[in-house]
């Protein structure tokens, strides 16, 4: 099993979701966060000096899925998330050692 964690535009979190969905994705969990990269930011003044406001609004949607469904919901993410941009996001694959549904105790893909 592997873990994705997509940080994308939070504009295309809706979209997002219905594709992910739609490929059979049983369940993802969804967080604001803010970060930077290559955008760095922007300039604000504050009581006339001027400040770089680095940290950009994202969206981080984390999913856990079988070793053979990596390909088809990386390719979903950056179908849906790219605009050529810089500021389209990043995704992270890590390896998920397993997963205990807390309900019933279920272990490993039968969890997910």
């Amino acid at each position: 099993m592997k873990k994705i964690e997509a940080i994308v535009r939070p504009t295309k979190l809706e979209a997002l979701k219905e594709e992910l969905l739609s490929a059979g994705l049983k369940g993802m969990t969804i967080s604001q966060v803010q970060g930077c990269g290559k955008q760095h930011g922007w300039k604000e003044y504050y009581r006339g000096s001027e400040v770089l406001v680095n940290m950009l609004p994202k969206v981080m949607v984390s999913v856990v899925v079988d070793d053979a469904q990596v390909k088809e919901m990386v390719e979903a993410i950056c179908r849906i998330a790219r605009t050529g941009d810089v500021g389209d996001g990043k995704i992270f694959i890590l390896p998920v050692e397993d997963v205990v549904r807390i309900r019933t105790g279920e272990r490993g893909s039968a969890a997910v």
